[in-house]
């Protein structure tokens, strides 16, 4: 048998990998022996260099290192792991009279440290707290990989509470479902919610947008189109209802549907059929159908540009997704969701919002609802410096468009220099610009306000 086999049959049934480093002896057969007794696999070496030699050839789950050791130190040791083997923890082995040293051990990446002699008890708390937060830490990264691929509705506002008791009420059905709601406000996510939870989701979800396509385009793009039925359609092509065969399919922007198509989607409604464009054959479908507008069927019916059979067949039930305005409760859970969201896309770690920076995000009115924010946040993620959102990430809410409290207050951020100029102006209508009792209350000489004063006229006649 191999030793790399031998190496990974062993660890099949061990609580974990362990590289221990120590050049005294003694020392090494105590935390070998002990180790092992506990179910751990242990390799064992003499010094640095063996040390990263043995790391090199294979994985460890934690290294046990002292810091004193020839050809190679354990602060050596802990750089290399830190560098090529980030999710492997490293415990360091410092003399009492190296405390300094332990310290900097620990600034450097080191998981944790033990003290010469190394006392059983601290020694078995130390290797299995270290090896707890491993495993922690990648379930971490587990659960952010998988979210990160997919959006979630988040919010505990009474709007969202009662949008989540609706879409637990008509996921399990099959009706059809009218999303109805500003652009932005998260209508997609809602129809996806609902196939999720329903009898379609191991099915196809398709998404699709009605808006701005030709009708000859859209009319191919849902329903699909035949060899030879108009010039470069070179091969028969399915349509969306069939590429959704039992799953659902999503219609956004459904009040877009030109009114010449309208009696070919009623017909998907009614029968649960397609045709193709150029075919003449009748394909049965088996599809959910969940819309979306935000505009009202209602006076599209009444504008002649819906028809009213196919208005009701689409709004069997009426979902609506309430804007972010209306949901401020939820600004801040949203916020924290969606940063770490975009960071995990990013591969980085969760970023840390400066209050200033959350308090425009909380402040803003948000015009453009979920989408908005969730822009504004991956820039944000992207250009942020130290994994610190700050005022300046969000550039989109630091001008005229900044948050609805501080405009009722002064508008955008002042700089300091405007600060200063309103506050001598209101000094001097305090003192009725009697200039040397505005100079004694704020600390400055008389000349000072003449020269402020001064270039306060000659700005105004250069704007003038």
């Amino acid at each position: 048998m191999s030793q790399d086999l031998h190496d990974n049959l062993a660890r099949v049934d061990s609580h974990g990998r362990i590289l221990i480093a120590e050049d005294d002896d003694l020392t090494l057969e105590l935390l070998a022996t002990v180790l092992r007794r506990d179910g751990y696999e242990v390799v064992t070496v003499t010094d640095g260099r063996e040390a990263l030699d043995r790391l090199a050839q294979g994985t460890f789950d934690l290294v046990l290192s002292d810091v004193q050791m020839a050809r190679a130190s354990g602060l050596e040791v802990l750089a290399v792991v830190t560098k090529q083997f980030p999710d492997t923890p490293v415990v360091l082995i410092t003399a009492y009279a190296e405390p300094g040293a332990a310290m900097d051990a620990i600034a450097s990446g080191a998981a944790d440290y033990l003290a010469k002699p190394v006392d059983v008890v601290a020694l078995r708390s130390t290797v299995a707290h270290a090896l707890e937060r491993r495993r922690l830490a990648s379930e971490n990264r587990s659960l952010r990989s998988a979210i990160a691929g997919r959006k979630v509705l988040v919010g505990t506002s009474p709007a969202m509470l009662e949008l989540y008791k609706q879409i637990a009420q008509v996921a399990p059905t099959e009706a059809t479902v009218l999303i109805t709601g500003e652009s932005g406000s998260g209508k997609e996510l809602v129809a996806r919610t609902i196939h999720e939870r329903s009898r379609r989701a191991d099915h196809p979800f398709v998404a699709f947008s009605c808006a701005s396509l030709a009708e000859g385009v859209l009319e191919s793009e849902l329903f699909g189109h035949e060899r030879g039925a108009f010039t470069g359609a070179s091969a028969s092509h399915k349509g969306l209802f069939e590429t959704a065969e039992g799953g659902t399919i999503f219609l956004d922007e459904v009040g877009d549907v030109p009114t010449k198509m309208q009696g070919e989607l009623l017909r998907v409604l009614q029968e649960g059929e397609v045709r193709r464009v150029g075919g003449s054959a009748v394909l049965k479908v088996n599809v959910r159908v969940i819309s979306a507008t935000n505009r009202d069927l209602g006076a599209e019916v009444t504008a002649g540009r819906m028809r009213k059979d196919l208005a009701y067949r689409l709004n069997v039930v009426s979902l609506r997704v309430p804007a972010l305005r209306e949901r401020g409760d939820d600004i801040i859970a949203l916020t924290l969701h969606l940063a770490a969201r975009h960071a995990a896309l990013l591969g980085r770690a969760e970023p840390h919002i400066s209050e200033e920076a959350m308090y425009r995000i909380r402040n803003y009115s948000w015009p453009g609802n979920v989408r908005e924010l969730e822009n504004a946040l991956a820039r944000a993620v992207a250009m942020s410096q130290r994994g610190v959102i700050l005022p300046g990430d969000l550039p989109a809410l630091a001008g005229g468009a900044g948050p609805a409290k501080l405009a009722a207050i002064h508008g955008d951020w002042p700089t300091l220099e405007e600060l200063q100029r309103r506050y001598i102006e209101r000094v001097l209508e305090h003192t009725g610009h009697n200039k040397t009792s505005a100079a004694s209350i704020l600390g400055i000489d008389r000349r000072t306000i003449q020269r402020l004063a001064s270039r306060e006229t000659e700005e105004d006649d250069k704007s003038e």
